[in-house]
């Protein structure tokens, strides 16, 4: 009979067979500590279910007995021994008595519901067995016998995807020594659930509604506490991003409505259930100030047991008439940076990708020539870096937040990013091989040496398999257990392309009434943008647009070298190709916004260089009024583009300040002959607050129209500088009182009969706020090409739900 080892009987002795999770949890609840009950089908089940395999499904028993008899570095043959080692576990029977001894057991809890939590333990002694458990993931399953045999081969099964036999492999650990443990607890009626980060001088929460897989797949922005451990006060809050939750099935319609949360997706035969989380709940805080007080208690009690520095997830349940706060991991963090060690900032360019580190800081410079296939790893990202930043797989940098530089090159050039990781410059070194992920804002650190070229391409396709994958894990059990070969055929084709893509949408894709357009800088992304029915170019961003031409130099030196032909001419040609591409659909040309600090080598042309690296600087038009010689550049280049016989160009300027300015720029314009065009539109970007108040004599100078530039907006209004990484929380286009400047700028433009665009960073990261949008009457909304998909399906939804809307109130 193989032994059930529960939570409050495991021993020390024990701690090899039920993993680190589970032997963390057993430890914590035996010093008093809130834990859900639960056991453990220990790891020498699953050795056991291996070696007793019988000769015609003696592959995974092969494997387990030597070495790896297969290349991991051709990902191809990776993929499918992966494929074959999951179907193997799939399709076998348990050992006799297995089955009915765990039913025994969860039939004890009287629940409907389980979870099966992977618990890892690793040999001679390592103690990161914790900093692992992102490579498998818990599966949630009805407390049926059919499912629990589902359930526990599943979570078996993932200890031979591809990913986990690569990692095992390059860490050098064998994988016949790897101890996969499963922690079976039932799952409660839970309200909310999250994650407390402690350390001595400061306690970070975060907190989400629902279960917590919601964070773990990237599907919500959680809420974020910070408290001060000294005095438990709260030194700031933020309200995340959480429109969706996932809950069990253990409610009926009407309670779900009462709670908040109406149901979208039930997923067939699991008991996980897919809530859309109304707009009311949206806006509140996961936790109340009780909950809050609760956590903050339990963690000065942990310190006593885990000591100043520690990583707890909690989960709050509904109990009788009260909430009762659980823990469900507990883990101290490795002194050193370890294999497959985690450091943490802010997603902020979509993608998962592995490479090898190129750190660069003060004593290690930027060069004009990169190794291929590695990750950048900086202080901060500035724009003159582009036209090297095309030779990396992906961006870690110290600043920066959503809307930062490095964050948008990046999306630009569909890079994965994560950026706001303190002093990580000095945590990675030259050569770590390194995970990062873009979505989820993790960067993970493997120790060894660099990856090499002919790796890479394999660790790209195979080392990580998404978000895809950790669907599956959870819907895969909508799939019936008499169908579970082809249910681990389905589950170990997995699709791995580490770089994101743009996704190709229908031919016959409804209209809608709001224009849907693009944010292009780079010659590169043309084709992909126009995969998608774009209505145009709602912003091409030219001071990116250009520095791949400037040979790492700045323009006025090329005018003041007597190079300024050469450069019109390169310019001219840059601009046709996307003039050329979208025509006959408007391309809205930017002017250069170049902040002093921003451009290269500046001290050429008399600005004093050691302008202070602010927000504002000598930029926008206010830089054109100082010294003109480039914006006169760029108005003939533009007069060459419509000589050249394309008349779908459109000028929008940038950062005004003052009507002054915006004449003289006017003046300038006409001068070149560009409004003797009748297609011809002079647009200016509504970013300074000051627009909101003079828009109307903005229009009476000559204004054609407005696109509202979020990013600059925000910070402005705000007061938060979006480069800075310990303010970019704070920077959040959501906020009310930026939501009411949008508002009022659409408004405005509406009376003045104008077009309003909105081309900032806002409704990609935040597709929530495009009903207001089109509620409000915005014209075009311009996004980034890997954005375009899910932008037109939040206004195709926006339109049809105000649609419906008037069509119910004429009924009434």
């Amino acid at each position: 009979m193989n032994k059930l080892y529960w939570l409050n009987e495991i021993k020390p002795s024990h701690r090899a067979q039920v993993g680190e999770k589970a032997f963390n949890l057993s430890t914590t609840m035996e010093h008093g500590y809130p834990v859900i009950s639960g056991f453990v089908v220990s790891a020498e089940t699953l050795h056991e279910y291996i070696e007793n395999k019988s000769a015609s499904q003696a592959l995974v028993a092969e494997l387990s007995d030597s070495s790896l008899h297969f290349d991991v570095d051709d990902w191809r043959q990776l993929q499918q021994m992966a494929m074959r080692l999951r179907q193997e576990i799939m399709v076998s029977s348990l050992p006799p008595g297995l089955l009915d001894q765990i039913y025994a057991a969860v039939k004890t809890w009287n629940s409907p519901y389980l979870v099966f939590r992977p618990s890892v333990a690793l040999p001679n002694g390592r103690n990161n067995a914790e900093n692992i458990s992102g490579l498998y993931e818990s599966v949630f399953c009805f407390s049926q016998k059919k499912e629990i045999e589902y359930g526990l081969k599943l979570v078996w099964s993932q200890l031979f995807s591809a990913r986990s036999l690569l990692y095992w492999q390059k860490t050098g650990i064998d994988l016949r020594s790897i101890n996969l443990a499963v922690l079976v607890q039932p799952v409660k009626n839970v309200i909310s659930s999250g994650s407390l980060q402690a350390n001595s001088s400061r306690w970070e929460i975060q907190a989400t509604w629902g279960l917590g897989v919601a964070i773990n797949w990237g599907e919500v922005q959680p809420d974020i506490y910070y408290v001060e451990p000294k005095t438990s006060r709260l030194s700031e809050q933020h309200l995340g991003h959480k429109i969706l939750a996932y809950r069990c099935d253990n409610t009926t319609a009407d309670e779900s409505s009462e709670q908040g949360k109406t149901s979208v997706l039930t997923l067939e035969k699991t008991c996980l259930q897919i809530c859309l989380v109304e707009e009311e709940l949206q806006q509140q805080h996961a936790l109340s100030r009780d909950n809050l007080a609760q956590i903050t208690e339990l963690a000065h009690q942990l310190i006593f047991q885990l000591g100043q520095d520690y990583l707890v997830n909690w989960t709050f349940i509904q109990e009788a008439d009260s909430q009762k706060l659980y823990l469900t991991k507990v883990s101290k963090p490795n002194n050193t940076f370890s294999p497959c060690s985690l450091v943490k900032g802010i997603g902020v360019a979509t993608g998962r990708v592995s490479a090898s580190a190129l750190v660069i800081n003060k004593d290690n410079r930027i060069t004009e020539q990169l190794p291929e296939n590695i990750i950048l790893v900086a202080s901060e990202i500035t724009p003159d870096w582009l036209p090297v930043l095309h030779q990396v797989k992906g961006i870690v940098a110290e600043q920066g937040g959503l809307t930062s530089h490095a964050a948008i090159i990046a999306r630009e050039l569909n890079i994965p990013a994560v950026v706001g990781i303190n002093n990580v410059t000095k945590i990675i070194k030259n050569g770590d091989r390194l995970i990062i992920d873009g979505d989820s804002g993790e960067v993970h650190c493997l120790e060894g040496n660099t990856i090499e070229a002919d790796t890479k391409e394999h660790i790209d396709n195979a080392t990580l398999e998404g978000k895809e994958e950790k669907h599956l894990f959870s819907e895969s059990l909508v799939l019936d257990v008499a169908d579970q070969p082809a249910a681990a055929n389905h589950l170990a084709t997995w699709v791995s392309s580490s770089t994101p893509s743009i996704s190709q949408p229908s031919k016959n894709l409804p209209m809608t009434s709001t224009q849907l357009m693009v944010n292009l800088s780079q010659p590169t992304m043309i084709d992909k943008a126009l995969c998608f029915p774009v209505d145009g170019v709602g912003l091409l961003r030219s001071e990116l647009m250009v520095l791949s031409i400037l040979d790492r130099d700045n323009p006025y030196t090329w005018i003041r070298n007597g190079r300024q032909g050469k450069l019109l001419d390169l310019w001219t040609k840059r601009i046709l190709e996307f003039v050329r591409n979208f025509s006959p659909r408007p391309v809205y040309y930017r002017s250069l916004d170049w902040r002093t600090h921003e451009l290269p080598k500046l001290h050429h042309h008399g600005v004093k260089a050691a302008e202070p690296e602010t927000a504002l600087g000598q930029r926008g038009t206010f830089s054109y009024m100082q010294n003109s010689e480039v914006f006169d550049m760029e108005l003939t280049a533009l007069k060459s583009v419509q000589q050249s016989g394309y008349h779908n160009i459109r000028l929008m300027l940038p950062f005004v300040r003052t009507v002054e300015e915006f004449s003289f720029c006017r003046r300038k314009i006409e001068a070149a002959g560009l409004a003797d065009i009748k297609e011809f539109e002079l647009w200016i970007m509504a970013e300074v607050p000051s627009v909101l108040f003079l828009l109307p004599e903005y229009v009476k100078a000559g204004v054609q129209g407005i696109s509202i530039g979020t990013n600059d907006l925000t910070q402005l209004l705000l007061g938060v500088d979006r480069d800075q990484a310990l303010l970019a929380r704070s920077f959040d286009e959501r906020n009310p009182a930026v939501m009411a400047a949008i508002s009022r700028l659409i408004g405005m433009a509406k009376e003045a009969g104008i077009p309003c665009s909105i081309c900032g960073q806002a409704p990609a990261l935040y597709p929530e706020i495009i009903d207001k949008l089109v509620e409000w009457g915005i014209t075009s909304i311009s996004v980034e090409p890997e954005a375009l998909q899910r932008t037109y399906q939040a206004i195709y939804r926006a339109e049809q739900s105000l649609l419906l809307e008037a069509a119910r109130r004429q009924l009434q």
